[in-house]
């Protein structure tokens, strides 16, 4: 203790102090509610550093190892008071690390500020070691009484926020440190409990929150009111109840992922689960890990038993939350994990990460970028393992996230080689199955260059489709896309060891493989036998299809649409416009099968009068038919219902 300290002296602030403590008066930070964390976190450093020096120093414990952290709200003062018994401080000691504190890096602080700007979300607090002053974010005063063990007098700190504090010797029966926040009105008032802060229910919530896995027993008195009760134990009903006050700890202590998972019960992830994340159900897949090495921390992920409704929706709120030694830091950090897992919920907690480090620095952080190549890693390896051993339990993962994985598919390139095993298709192979693209390869003929694939809504509309008889004479396994994201996927893709995939709406159809040359050599001479008929189709057309074809895929249907093998397809034109980009059209290619009735009859009129209404309407009639079966719904819907109509009364 210097001679100064017998007196009460006041002093100013170190010049960047008081820009720090303006900042805090009139706070840039939106959750306001974090100085109770900062001063928890705080408290619990101090008994750490106590235990640890005591190791070689017992004397310093003075006879009281029961570490604790106690808060105490009084709603007649309107204090709300923060006490440990931790290491403390000496006078000097609080000159130095609250009235100067340029080595905790005040100065470094505001120059991350001032790059920041005044963003809301630019939470910096604790990173540069000035969690103390959140304290004036939600006080008009501030009281701090410390005294370090061995000290016979301990050290009274206060300051209004005005650039200057007072300091002086006190009496402090017990080592550690208090602090007495004077709250402003506005953070105890009944109107908004939810930022009383004097308010017990809403302390508990809070300290759930954010230090529910301090090591140290955070306790707080609550007041409560019982009737008496008689000899047997029985209420006395019309007796007046009696207040009664009752000491609970309000943090938990001991994490769960720092745990042994050999020693955790499935019954404890899952009740863990449901309350951290207000889940009613039990996870799906419970991930937890452990590494030490270039970095280290402890990860408990969670793979929720069903999707959220709003999953695919642009501001679905996804992410991890982050912890630092126990201490919750931050909620939603989407920097950890790919777009495509943004599913997956769970908490990683890391002695490298910075308490409340800001996004803007989690975009740069290398041990964030580590963690989270592990993270994707150990998920993806979760997957392909209940894949090959769980199949059931797996089919049951894709029905809730496969489109997110999907997605992961064509919006990120790296993620292709990563999520092409884990993908699940309807096939026209079982009805009553989905098949991975390594099954679908297993049941390949060797003569097969290519993997068939067709869009639509669903496996009934699929399989009526025209472009499909060709393909279900010859036994050929087609891959059913039914969700907007698959061909986008399949697009990314390109192909699968080696095979490409292949639309089965496309022009060019692969078919040299699967079809004798017998029906091929047939096809070529029809189609140079009616080349003029084809042509003249064509030339009606010609504002609407870039080609007319004689088909080698058709049997029993009349006609069908393909498009062009460069450019979009017909499908994902279709997706495109209910999006607004309706600019973006397929190649329309009209093939008909010539040995259909129509076909007959077409060319027959073709062949009478090649310029008549008759075979115009046909030609129409056809080239709508083939857009109804694309679902696509024909350019002018009146002319062509007029003549449907005018056709039926003709054959009345």
């Amino acid at each position: 203790m210097t001679q100064e300290a017998t007196a009460k002296v006041t002093r100013e602030f170190q010049a960047e102090t008081k820009q720090l403590l303006d900042l805090m008066i009139h706070s840039i930070y939106t959750h306001r509610e974090i100085f109770l964390r900062e001063l928890i976190s705080n408290a619990s450093d101090a008994i750490d550093k106590v235990r640890f020096e005591s190791l070689t120093n017992q004397d310093l414990l003075e006879g009281n190892q029961n570490f604790e952290i106690f808060i105490i709200p009084d709603e007649n003062t309107h204090t709300l008071t923060i006490s440990d018994n931790g290491m403390g401080m000496t006078y000097d000691e609080v000159i130095e690390n609250i009235g100067t504190i340029a080595k905790s890096g005040t100065k470094a602080f505001l120059e991350k500020l001032k790059e920041a700007g005044s963003s809301a979300d630019t939470d910096l607090i604790g990173q540069f070691g000035v969690g103390f002053y959140s304290a004036f974010m939600v006080s008009q005063k501030v009281t701090l009484l410390t005294r370090a063990p061995g000290q016979t007098s301990g050290v009274r700190w206060e300051s209004t926020g005005d650039g200057t504090y007072t300091i002086e010797e006190c009496d402090k029966e017990q080592r550690g440190t208090t602090i007495i926040l004077t709250l402003n009105p506005e953070y105890y008032s009944a109107e908004h409990p939810e930022e009383n802060f004097l308010n017990t229910y809403t302390l508990e919530s809070l300290i759930k929150k954010y230090s529910d896995y301090i090591r140290y027993p955070i306790k707080m008195n609550f007041v409560t009111e019982e009737k008496p009760r008689d000899a047997e134990g029985k209420i006395i009903e019309d007796a007046p109840a009696v207040q009664q006050t009752e000491v609970r700890t309000l943090n938990s202590m001991t994490p769960l992922w720092v745990r042994n998972k050999n020693e955790i019960s499935t019954d404890e992830y899952n009740d863990f689960y449901k309350d951290l994340f207000h889940d009613w159900e039990a996870p799906m897949e419970v991930i937890h890990s452990k590494v030490e090495g270039v970095v280290e921390y402890a990860a408990l992920l969670f793979i929720p038993a069903h999707a959220p409704f709003d999953l695919y929706h642009r501001d679905f709120t996804a992410g991890i939350r982050l912890y630092s030694r126990n201490v919750f830091i931050m909620d939603n950090c989407k920097e950890l994990l790919p777009e495509y897992l943004r599913f997956v919920r769970g908490l990683v907690d890391s002695p490298d990460f910075s308490l409340n480090i800001s996004r803007e620095l989690l975009q740069h952080s290398s041990q964030l970028k580590r963690i989270g190549k592990n993270l994707e890693k150990s998920i993806l390896k979760t997957l392909e393992t209940l894949l090959s051993k769980d199949r059931a339990k797996y089919e049951e993962f894709w029905k809730e996230y496969g489109n997110a994985l999907k997605s992961g598919v064509y919006a990120d390139y790296s993620s292709r080689d990563k999520l092409q095993n884990l993908l699940l298709f309807p096939t026209s192979h079982n009805a009553d199955a989905l098949t991975t693209l390594e099954e679908y390869m297993n049941r390949m003929p060797e003569t097969q260059k290519v993997i068939y694939y067709a869009t639509g809504k669903d496996r009934s509309s699929v399989e009526r489709l025209p472009q499909m008889e060709l393909l279900r004479e010859k036994g050929i396994e087609v891959i059913y896309l039914f969700d907007r994201v698959d061909e986008f996927a399949i697009d990314s893709l390109g192909q699968y060891k080696e095979k490409k995939f292949q639309s089965i709406s496309r022009a060019n159809l692969n078919l040299d493989e699967i079809e004798s040359a017998e029906e091929k050599k047939e096809t070529e001479e029809l189609a140079k036998e009616k080349d003029s008929l084809v042509k003249a189709i064509k030339e009606h057309l010609k504002n609407k299809v870039t080609d007319v074809r004689i088909s080698r895929r058709l049997k029993s249907s009349a006609v069908c649409l393909v498009s062009d093998d460069a450019g979009i397809s017909l499908s994902m034109e279709q997706i495109l416009s209910e999006v607004n980009k309706s600019m973006f059209k397929a190649s329309r290619i009209l093939e008909l099968n010539p040995n259909h009735e129509i076909f007959t009859v077409l060319n027959d009129l073709y062949e009478k009068a090649p310029d008549s209404e008759a075979f115009k309407d046909y030609c129409d009639l056809l080239y709508g038919q083939a857009l109804l079966m694309e679902g696509i719904a024909p350019e002018d819907p009146i002319s062509f219902a007029g003549k449907i109509a005018k056709l039926m009364a003709h054959k009345q």
